[in-house]
């Protein structure tokens, strides 16, 4: 789950991270009154999306008094930002951050995340702040440093002094630096945060360190126990598709692509969409219905897939182990009917129950294509959304 940058702010500051003050606004009028309860001299006007490059997309500006954080506002509220993270279509901006500005001395990176390959969570950072920390990685690598946390003991000290002094923070700011590693650290476990991005971490010219921006991202799993996280939640931000998907615990991510798949299990689910591309089709989207579905599950992740004006066949592919067949070749009849199907459909199923599901789809009297393998049912339905 994703949270807008003030929000993330927010968290942080309970967690005594130094941040800019400042406010959301989500129209102009409030814009100029929260500039106004600012009083600084400089204040920063931010489209608040949940993608990264709004700077290059001219998302962020810098207004130096108050007929400027007007103009501002007025023209980034309700425009459509296109960022490298947006895709094509882009992303409507609805709420503004209006923060202070500060003097600026250095700008750093610094982030939390999962690292799958030690099983531990792993900060990083570089002087090369405000750039992508992709760019970073792959021109010069050199320079982003890392430490490899223990869960026993936490981050220590000594690894954020060593990541400080490794991206040349000057030794008047190094105690804030390593107090703020510390309590980002404390946020990023006790928040159940799957990634925890400042880009950039900045000093001032007042000896402060400041999280200048802050991407905060959530482990869906663990939103159970993070009631206050799941209040910031915004569906503005999000697919219509993948809001209805999660009603069902159904996992839904929209692609851009013609054919929509239907699979129980996401490794299934992913080797379903890379046949598809390999028949020279494109998957609409990935959906894993899970492993216990019902046939009511089964009928809500038709109209899901359908509710998509993109999608001109359905491919539906099941193994059976936990999952029975003839329960999916219910919900796949009773969706069909429901829905008044009239894109082709190719159904492959497979595992517990696989002779019963067969006859009632054969028995069904519906324009179903059976599949005798994962490859036929592949090349089955690129050929008629083709054909």
């Amino acid at each position: 789950m994703n949270i807008h940058e003030y929000q993330g702010k927010e968290i942080l500051r309970q967690y005594g991270v130094a941040v800019p003050n400042g406010k959301v606004a989500f129209t102009v009028d409030e814009a100029v009154k929260v500039g106004k309860e600012l009083g600084s001299s400089v204040s920063v006007v931010k489209a608040q999306i949940h993608a990264g490059g709004r700077g290059k997309a001219g998302g962020v500006k810098i207004a130096k008094n108050e007929e400027e954080v007007r103009t501002y506002a007025e023209e980034i509220l309700g425009k459509t930002l296109i960022t490298h993270q947006t895709g094509p279509e882009g992303k409507e901006v609805k709420r503004l951050l209006i923060e202070e500005g500060c003097d600026i001395k250095q700008e750093y990176y610094v982030g939390l995340v999962l690292d799958r390959a030690t099983s531990k969570v792993t900060m990083m950072a570089s002087e090369e702040g405000g750039t992508e920390i992709e760019e970073v990685a792959a021109e010069t690598p050199e320079k982003i440093f890392k430490e490899v946390i223990d869960p026993v003991t936490g981050l220590m000290p000594y690894q954020a002094r060593r990541l400080a002094f490794n991206i040349n923070i000057p030794n008047e700011y190094l105690g804030k630096a390593v107090k703020f590693m510390m309590n980002l650290y404390q946020a990023f476990v006790e928040k159940d945060c799957s990634i925890a991005e400042i880009n950039p971490l900045v000093t001032t010219g007042d000896g402060e360190v400041l999280a200048l921006d802050a991407k905060l991202n959530f482990d869906d799993n663990a939103l159970f126990r993070q009631k206050g996280i799941v209040e910031y939640r915004d569906l503005d931000e999000e697919d219509q598709k993948e809001i209805d998907a999660s009603k069902y615990d159904l996992s839904y991510i929209a692609l851009d692509g013609n054919i929509g798949c239907m699979v129980n299990g996401a490794g299934l689910a992913m080797a379903t969409m890379d046949i598809i591309k390999h028949y020279h089709g494109d998957p609409a989207n990935f959906l894993d219905v899970g492993g216990g579905a019902t046939a009511e599950k089964v009928t809500e992740a038709f109209k899901i897939i359908l509710s998509d004006k993109n999608v001109k066949g359905i491919f539906v592919n099941i193994f059976g182990g936990i999952m029975k067949c003839d329960v999916i070749a219910d919900g796949v009849v009773e969706a069909t009917k429901q829905v008044g199907l009239t894109i082709p459909l190719v159904v492959r199923l497979e595992g517990t129950n696989v002779k019963q599901g067969k006859e009632i789809l054969a028995d069904s009297g519906l324009n179903i294509t059976t599949a005798e393998s994962m490859a036929d049912g592949a090349e089955k339905i690129v050929a008629l959304v083709n054909g």
